[in-house]
């Protein structure tokens, strides 16, 4: 995946807002005003950190190499991933839901149920 069709998939969802609040290279995408994805568009190769359950992020960071504890995140709740081809686009997909999902699952109930 390359930064337009991670930013096109983001955007894709529901209640989703994008910004640049750090600096001119980091594009935020927010649910309910609260971040789900960072996407550093100065990086080459391109890189992505997401939100991911304390356990299954363990997991992937054993799986795959492209996958770290997150940079300038908190480190048990998100991983950044180099996006080097060595992962499937349906994967980093996957990924991108379970962050959205994650946060989503933490905003109020009515700012939930505006988004379904």
């Amino acid at each position: 995946m390359n930064s337009e069709s991670i930013r096109d998939y983001c955007i894709a969802k529901p209640g989703v807002t994008e910004s640049f609040p750090f600096d001119d290279v980091t594009l935020v995408f927010k649910v309910g005003g609260k971040m789900f994805a960072l996407l550093s568009l100065d990086n080459q190769p391109t890189t992505l950190a997401l939100k991911c359950d304390p356990e299954r992020a363990l997991q992937l960071r054993e799986t795959f190499s492209a996958v770290r504890p997150g940079y300038h995140m908190n480190k048990t709740h998100w991983n950044s991933i180099t996006l080097d081809g060595s992962i499937r686009t349906n994967q980093v997909q996957e990924w991108i839901d379970h962050s959205y999902e994650l946060v989503k699952k933490g905003l109020p109930k009515a700012v939930r149920e505006q988004l379904n």
